[in-house]
């Protein structure tokens, strides 16, 4: 029998990022962009708060580009501060590597598992799973996996070791690409 569980995101995550104000190293971004063109140049940041003390940080998305060169579409959506440009933008490893951040995935997804109760099953039931992620969240597979079935993560642990789950990729570290792995009961 083959499930498909889905990893999706439930909100934006946190940025992490040093609060030149407090230290503090969260900050929330809500989806909200500032644009400035000079002359024939645009500059386009998305805006993100301090979780402490709600200090504003810019992260660059355009920096000193001809007008003429971006698209439209894409001008549209940084001024009508589309939240769904926001979580690309996040997810690109471009504008994270040039602000030197890193996302902060803990509390923003949720497991999907189609309703499914994997605790009512014969014991001799052999369950395939494919596991797809709708963004980059990196988790532990582990942990999804004691999720997904209603598990301890040292239940999950033991099924490895004795062989009664098993998988193409390694299940231990994080991942975030998709994967799919048999438990045997």
């Amino acid at each position: 029998m083959l499930e498909n569980w889905v990893v999706m995101p439930t909100c934006l995550p946190l940025v992490r990022r040093r609060c030149h104000t407090c230290g503090s190293e969260r900050f929330r971004a809500n989806g909200k962009f500032r644009v400035n063109a000079n002359h024939k140049l645009i500059d386009a940041w998305l805006l993100a708060l301090c979780t402490v003390c709600g200090d504003t940080t810019k992260l660059t998305v355009l920096e000193r580009m001809n007008v003429r060169s971006v698209r439209p579409e894409l001008l549209d959506r940084l001024h009508d501060n589309d939240p769904g440009l926001a979580a690309e933008l996040l997810q690109d490893p471009v504008v994270r590597r040039r602000n030197r951040i890193a996302l902060d995935w803990d509390n923003a997804w949720r497991l999907d598992t189609g309703g499914s109760d994997h605790l009512d099953r014969e014991v001799s039931d052999v369950i395939d799973v494919s596991v797809r992620f709708a963004a980059r969240i990196p988790v532990r597979p582990v942990r999804l996996i004691a999720e997904g079935c209603g598990l301890s993560r040292a239940d999950v642990g033991r099924l490895i070791t004795e062989g009664n789950l098993v998988s193409a990729i390694r299940l231990s570290g994080r991942l975030s690409g998709d994967f799919t792995f048999t438990l045997k009961r």
